[in-house]
C-alpha cells in the first residue's frame, strides 16, 4: 500500500542542545526525516532549539520553529497552524519523546485533532517503564536478568538484599544511562540508589542483578504497517556489559557470534518489537549474551525510535534508517521503496558487510578536572568516530588514527604505557584509553588469558591485537632498505600508518611513504555497498584499502579501485572528525553548506570525515564521500587520486586549520584565506606586530617557553594574567591565574601535557566586556555578518558564555571601534572566507582577544538569527565565484537573539562547574526576546558574574 494520502502536514520535534548522551545523531536522523517527507511533498514543521544544526536551517523544512521545547510551544505552533495532520517524534532522541508524551498527558494531540506516527504512546510507555517491560518479556517468554523495580528507597534497600551484590540501577525514563550504576559494595548502594531515584522522572529505578563480562550486543530492526521486519545491522561491543554502549568500542557486523545464537536474536527482536505495540518505524534493541558454549540470550531493552546507533548503522551499512523509517510512518511498505543504494533492488533486504566497522567514542575528561574518567553505565562521551576496513585491525586503527588524540594507531608511536602497575590498573578499571592499553600489556608480555580474565573483552579481539604485536615485533627487526613488499603490504592491510611503520624502522615517515609507492603498495578505493557487489551500487560513498595485485593472463598487474576519478574541476572540504567541546556540530553544518554552495559553483565535490553522526557524511550531501581518517596519510592519497583544484580547510574548525600547513608544503592549494595568513593570526607574536602596526589596541603580553621565562615576564605584566598555549580549540589548557605559585604550577602542567608549546601571557582585563564580530571578506571588501555582545564578563570562554545578537549595551563609540578594527584586521590578513574576532572592553577602549580567520562556532547562529545562509555566500567568495557586492544581504531580526551555553555537568557530579578561559559546554540553544524587558534576559544578567572561576 502506498503512502497515506490524508497526511499532508506533519510536524517534526528535534533533540534540542547537544548534551552527553544525545549528540548529533538526532540532527542527521531529523535532516534526513524532514528530505524524505518533502520528497513525497508532505508539508512539514519543525520544532528544535538548536541553531548550531542543518536541521533547523530554513532550507530544511517549510516552517522551522526555533522555539524551547515545552507544550507552550507546541500549543503556539498548533494554534498557528491548524493544518497539521500527525506528529513524527522518533527523530529527536529521548528529548521529543518525552515531549510527545507530556503533550498526550496534557490531552494536547486530541484537542487538535493531530495522529501520531511512526510509534504509539503504548509501545514508548511499555518500553520505558522497567516493570512493564519485564512483565511483557516474561509473558512472551524473552529472558531477562533477575531484576525487580522500585519506586521507594525501602523497597530498593529489600530488593538489594533479595539479589545480593554486583547489583545494577538503572533510572526509568532517563537519557544515556543517566541515574545508572553498577554497585559492587553494600556502604555504596544507599547513596546510588537516592541517585537514580531522584534522576527518574517518575523516581522509579529498577535493580538488576549485575551480568557482569556478559558480551553485549545491538540489531536495528524496520517494520511495516504490514508486520515486514527487516534487520539492518548487528553491532558487536568490544568491550563487555557493564559499560554504556554510547562508552563501548562497537564492531559491525558481529565478529564473535556464532549463527545458531544469531538467528535466535534475530527471531527474539523481531518477537519483541511484534509484542510492543503496532506501529511502523525504526527500533533498537540491546541484548546480553554469556560467554560460555551456552551462549544464553537475555534481553537488555528496546527503543522504539532511532537510536544514538541508528546513525552508526546507517554509515556502516549505507542503509539510510531514518529516512526509510518516515517513508514507513507515513504509509509505505518496505517493498515499495527503492534501496538507496542500488536503486534497482526494493529496501525489502538486510544489507549484508564485506567489510567491517569499528566505532570508537571520543571524550573530553580533560575538559572536567577531577571528574572519575572510569567508564560505566552512565555514557560520558561527547563523540565518535567510525573507522571502516577489510579486517577488523584495519578499521581498528583508522578509528583510532580518527581521534585525534596526538596518536598514530594502536601503539609504534613511543606513547604507550610501559609501567606494569599502571597497564594492570588501567586494564582493571575502563577508561577512555583502554583501547591502546591493551596493546601495550601484550607489548610488555602480559598473557591474552590474563588481558581476558581482568578485562573479559572476548578471547577472538585479543588474538588480533596480538596479532598486530607480532607484527610489528618483525618488521622492527628490518630497515627501510631491507624492508620486503609482502611485509608492507601485511602491515598497510592491518591498518598500520606509514608514520607508525617509519617508527618501527626508525625512519623518516616520508622514507616509508615513497617506499610503498615505489613498491606499488597504493590505497584503493572501495563502495560502501550494502550488496557485498551482488547488485551494482550507484553510491558515491568510499572507504580506502590496500589489495594485492591480480595478474591478467597477458601478464597485466593491477589493483582494482572502485573510485573512478571524473574530469569535472573538484573541490575538497575537510570535515571536522569527531564531535567533542570547542568543536561541535557547528563546523559540519558549515562543511554541508560549504559543500552544496561549491556544487552550485559548478564543482565536483569531494567531503572528507570520519564522524558517522554528522550529516556532512551522509552518502548523499558531497559528489562523493571519502569516509576516511580527517588525518594527514588518508587525506594526501585521496587528493593525490583525485586531483581537486583545491581544499576548503576554513569550515572544518581546528581539525582542518591543523592540516594547512601540510597541504601548504606540498603545493596544495588551499581554497579561500591562504596558509601564512592562518598562522599569522595563531602565531601570536606575529599578530601582534601586526595589531601595533594598524594602531589597534591589545592587552599587554608576553610569551614564553619555559616556566622561568613566564616568571620574569609575570614581573612586567602584573596579575592577574591569562595563560594561553597556541594552536588549540574550545580554550583547553587556558587559565587565570592571580600569584607566582599558581603561574608556575600551570606553566608546567602546560608544557608537560604540549610540550614544545608557545604560551601567551596575557595581562587579564579585569571587569571588562567581552564581544565578537564575523565577519565575510573577500579581500577587498568587508561585511561583517553579526556582532554579540557576552552577558558574562570577559575571562569566561566565548563558547560558555550566554551572548546577545545584536549588542545590548554597547555605545555607538563602541561599536564603532568595533567594526573599523574587523575591517582593518580582515583586510590586513588577506582573509577569503570567513573571519571571527573576539574583543575585551574597558573604559570604552577596544582591545582585540585574538582573531580566527576561519568559520567559527557562531556563524551558524547568526545566520539563524538573521535568516541569511552566510556560509553559502563566504563559500562563494573563497572560491572566487562571487565578490560581496554580488549579494543583496538582507538580515531580519526583531528584538535579539540570545546563544545560551548547555552544559552536561549531571554526568560530572564531583567537578567544579564554575566557568573560566576553557569552554565546557556541549551545545547551545537559542532564545529570541522582544526586548530587553523579557525576563529570561533579566534572568541571565542578574546572574551574569557568578560563574567566573580564576
Amino acid at each position: 500500500m502506498p503512502k497515506r494520502e490524508d497526511l499532508k502536514c506533519i510536524l517534526l520535534i528535534g533533540s534540542g542542545p547537544i548534551v552527553i548522551g544525545q549528540a548529533c545523531e538526532f540532527d542527521y536522523a531529523g535532516s534526513q526525516s524532514l528530505r524524505s517527507l518533502r520528497e513525497d511533498g508532505i508539508e512539514t514543521i519543525l520544532i528544535n532549539s538548536n541553531p548550531a544544526t542543518i536541521m533547523t536551517d530554513p532550507s530544511m523544512a517549510d516552517h522551522v520553529y526555533l522555539k524551547p521545547l515545552t507544550t507552550k510551544s507546541i500549543l503556539e505552533i498548533l494554534k498557528k497552524h491548524p493544518n497539521i495532520d500527525a506528529v513524527l517524534p522518533t527523530m529527536g532522541g529521548q528529548t521529543a519523546l518525552n515531549l510527545c508524551i507530556e503533550a498526550d498527558e496534557k490531552g494536547i494531540w486530541e484537542d487538535f485533532n493531530v495522529e501520531l506516527i511512526g510509534v504509539d504512546i503504548d509501545a514508548i510507555n511499555i518500553t520505558e517503564d522497567r516493570e512493564q517491560f519485564r512483565e511483557l518479556m516474561l509473558k512472551i517468554g524473552v529472558g531477562m536478568a533477575p531484576q525487580a523495580t522500585a519506586t521507594s528507597f525501602l523497597k530498593g534497600k529489600e530488593i538489594a538484599q533479595e539479589f545480593g551484590f554486583p547489583l545494577v540501577i538503572r533510572a526509568s525514563y532517563t537519557l544515556g544511562g543517566a541515574g545508572a550504576s553498577i554497585v559492587y559494595k553494600p556502604e555504596d548502594f544507599d547513596e546510588l540508589l537516592s541517585v537514580g531515584l531522584e534522576v527518574s522522572p517518575i523516581h522509579e529505578v529498577m535493580i538488576d542483578k549485575a551480568l557482569m563480562g556478559w558480551k553485549e550486543y545491538e540489531l536495528e530492526l524496520l517494520r511495516d504497517k504490514n508486520d515486514n521486519v527487516v534487520i539492518i545491522c548487528a553491532i558487536e561491543n568490544m568491550d563487555p556489559m557493564g559499560i554504556h554502549t554510547g562508552d563501548s568500542i562497537t564492531v559491525a557486523p558481529a565478529m564473535t557470534l556464532s549463527d545458531k545464537t544469531y538467528q535466535k536474536m534475530r527471531d527474539m527482536a523481531i518477537h519483541m518489537m511484534r509484542s510492543i505495540g503496532d506501529f511502523a518505524g525504526g527500533c533498537n534493541v540491546q541484548f546480553a549474551v554469556s560467554p560460555d558454549e551456552h551462549e544464553e540470550i537475555i534481553a537488555i531493552e528496546i527503543n522504539p525510535r532511532v537510536s544514538r546507533s541508528s546513525a552508526l548503522a546507517s554509515k556502516a551499512t549505507g542503509y539510510p534508517i531514518a529516512k526509510i523509517a518516515t517513508k514507513l510512518a507515513i504509509g509505505y511498505n518496505l517493498n515499495e521503496l527503492d534501496n538507496q543504494i542500488t536503486k534497482s533492488t526494493s529496501a525489502l533486504f538486510e544489507p549484508t558487510l564485506d567489510y567491517v566497522i569499528v566505532k570508537i567514542p571520543r571524550w573530553n575528561f580533560d575538559k572536567f578536572e577531577g571528574s572519575d574518567r572510569s567508564l560505566g553505565l552512565q555514557m560520558k562521551s561527547v563523540g565518535e568516530v567510525m573507522g571502516i576496513g577489510r579486517s577488523f585491525q584495519e578499521a581498528l586503527h583508522k578509528a583510532t588514527q580518527s581521534l585525534e588524540i596526538k596518536r598514530n594507531g594502536l601503539g609504534a608511536d613511543g606513547k604507550g604505557y610501559t609501567d606494569y602497575e599502571q597497564i594492570i590498573g588501567k586494564l582493571k578499571v575502563a577508561s577512555w584509553d583502554r583501547v591502546f592499553v591493551i596493546y601495550d600489556a601484550i607489548q610488555i608480555g602480559i598473557p591474552l588469558s590474563r588481558i581476558h580474565e581482568i578485562t573479559k573483552i572476548d578471547m577472538w579481539f585479543l588474538k588480533q591485537y596480538e596479532e598486530l604485536h607480532f607484527l610489528e615485533k618483525e618488521i622492527s627487526t628490518y630497515t627501510i632498505a631491507s624492508l620486503t613488499k609482502d611485509l608492507m603490504l601485511e602491515a598497510k592491510q592491518k591498518g598500520f600508518a606509514d608514520r607508525q611503520i617509519a617508527h618501527m624502522l626508525d625512519c623518516y615517515e616520508s622514507e616509508v611513504y615513497n617506499k610503498r609507492v615505489e613498491m606499488n603498495v597504493n590505497r584503493v578505493y572501495k563502495l560502501v555497498d550494502t550488496c557485498a557487489a551482488e547488485f551494482k551500487a550507484k553510491t558515491p560513498y568510499y572507504y580506502s584499502t590496500f589489495e594485492a595485485e591480480i595478474e591478467t593472463p597477458e601478464g597485466k598487474r593491477y589493483v582494482e579501485n572502485d573510485s573512478i576519478v571524473t574530469d569535472k574541476k573538484k573541490i575538497v572540504v575537510l570535515g571536522s572528525g569527531p564531535n567533542r567541546i570547542g568543536q561541535g556540530i557547528e563546523f559540519d553544518y558549515c562543511c554541508v553548506h560549504g559543500v552544496l554552495a561549491a556544487a552550485e559553483c559548478g564543482y565536483e565535490t569531494i567531503m572528507i570525515n570520519c564522524n558517522p553522526e554528522t550529516v556532512s557524511t551522509d552518502f548523499d550531501t558531497a559528489d562523493k564521500l571519502y569516509f576516511e581518517p580527517v588525518f594527514w596519510e588518508h587525506i594526501y592519497d585521496i587528493i593525490r587520486h583525485e586531483k581537486p583544484e583545491g581544499v576548503i580547510v576554513q569550515l572544518g574548525g581546528q581539525t582542518a586549520l591543523k592540516l594547512a600547513e601540510k597541504l601548504e608544503k606540498y603545493g596544495i592549494k588551499i581554497i579561500g584565506t591562504s596558509f601564512d595568513a592562518l598562522d599569522l593570526a595563531e602565531d601570536r607574536g606575529r599578530f601582534s606586530d601586526l595589531l601595533t602596526d594598524l594602531k589597534i589596541p591589545f592587552p599587554n603580553f608576553g610569551i614564553a617557553e619555559t616556566a622561568d621565562e613566564a616568571s620574569a615576564l609575570a614581573d612586567k605584566l602584573d596579575f592577574p594574567l591569562l595563560i594561553r598555549p597556541s594552536y588549540v580549540l574550545g580554550g583547553q589548557g587556558m587559565k587565570i591565574v592571580i600569584n607566582k605559585e599558581e603561574l608556575e604550577e600551570h606553566v608546567v602542567n602546560l608544557l608537560k601535557s604540549i610540550p614544545g608549546n608557545k604560551l601567551l601571557l596575557d595581562h587579564y582585563l579585569d571587569g571588562a566586556i567581552e564581544a565578537e564580530a564575523d565577519a565575510i571578506c573577500d579581500g577587498e571588501d568587508v561585511y561583517i555578518i553579526g556582532i554579540m555582545e557576552h552577558i558574562e564578563p570577559c575571562g569566561v570562554h566565548s563558547g560558555d558564555s550566554n551572548s546577545t545578537l545584536p549588542p545590548f549595551n554597547l555605545g555607538e563609540f563602541v561599536m564603532q571601534q568595533i567594526k573599523d578594527h574587523t575591517k582593518k584586521i580582515a583586510l590586513a590578513l588577506n582573509t577569503v572566507g570567513l573571519i571571527n574576532i573576539q574583543f575585551a572592553i574597558k573604559d570604552d577602549t577596544v582591545y582585540i582577544i585574538e582573531a580566527n580567520p576561519r568559520a567559527s562556532r557562531t556563524v551558524p547562529f547568526i545566520a539563524k538569527a538573521y535568516k541569511e545562509p552566510y556560509v553559502n555566500y563566504a563559500t562563494k567568495v573563497m572560491i572566487g565565484d562571487k565578490k560581496l557586492k554580488d549579494f543583496n544581504f538582507n538580515p531580519q531580526l526583531e528584538g535579539y537573539a540570545i546563544k545560551q551555553p548547555v552544559f552536561s555537568f549531571d554526568k560530572f557530579p564531583n567537578v567544579n562547574k564554575n566557568l573560566g578561559p576553557e569552554m565546557k559546554s556541549t551545545g547551545e540553544s537559542i532564545l529570541f526576546i522582544d526586548s530587553l524587558k523579557d525576563d529570561a534576559f533579566y534572568d541571565l544578567y542578574s546572574r551574569r558574574k557568578m560563574y567566573l572561576s580564576k
